[in-house]
């Protein structure tokens, strides 16, 4: 029976602007089916502009019924974006963890959390009038806050960040809107978790 699979975030999760099969979740699952491990298409609890408190109630809305195999957790640029505390992100990342590692039958190692990209990086960053340096900054401090976090809890962190900024001005990258992932940026967000996950799950027939 497959592992089941369930993926927690924001906009970067459910791909907005992509096909279903484009996201980073759904194709990392499928990767790793291609490598032998059996693993579910996610359940998705994810909606473009959540903060880390709209993804709470989004998942008391959704109510999964876990144990799951597997879970992920992205999420943070729409408190960055929106002005939000840093201190409050800590607060409310280490909860939703907490709830990611419940949903993998309290297992920390069948958690896998991605770090955010630098959404300044984009055409729609270069034209927003936004302090772009001020973003990046930011973008590394809440990243790292969730690296903290993560580490203290025993789960794997992929940074993803850095693929947002070498690749952020290429058009095949970006989807239309100019501002999210394309499937091919989404690629290599998978290819980097893969190894990861691969490890992660390993030990699961």
């Amino acid at each position: 029976m497959a592992l089941s699979f369930l993926a927690l975030g924001d906009s970067y999760t459910i791909g907005e602007a992509v096909a279903v099969e484009g996201r980073w979740p759904h194709q990392l699952a499928a990767a790793l089916r291609a490598q032998g491990v059996d693993l579910a298409d996610p359940q998705t609890i994810a909606t473009t502009g959540w903060t880390t408190d709209e993804l709470d109630a989004g998942i008391d809305a959704a109510a999964p019924q876990g144990p799951f195999g597997f879970v992920s957790l992205l999420i943070g640029v729409n408190n960055q974006y929106r002005g939000r505390a840093l201190d409050e992100y800590r607060h409310q990342f280490g909860a939703l963890l907490q709830r990611a590692i419940g949903f993998a039958g309290g297992d920390a190692s069948r958690v896998l959390v991605l770090s955010f990209p630098d959404w300044g990086a984009t055409p729609f960053g270069a034209g927003s009038g936004r302090d772009l340096a001020r973003v990046e900054i930011e973008t590394d401090e809440f990243n790292a806050a969730a690296e903290v976090i993560s580490t203290q809890r025993g789960v794997a962190l992929v940074d993803i960040t850095d693929i947002s900024r070498t690749h952020g001005t290429d058009p095949a990258m970006i989807a239309g809107d100019g501002l999210h992932p394309s499937a091919r940026m989404y690629a290599l967000w998978a290819e980097r978790a893969l190894p990861v996950a691969t490890q992660l799950l390993q030990r699961t027939d």
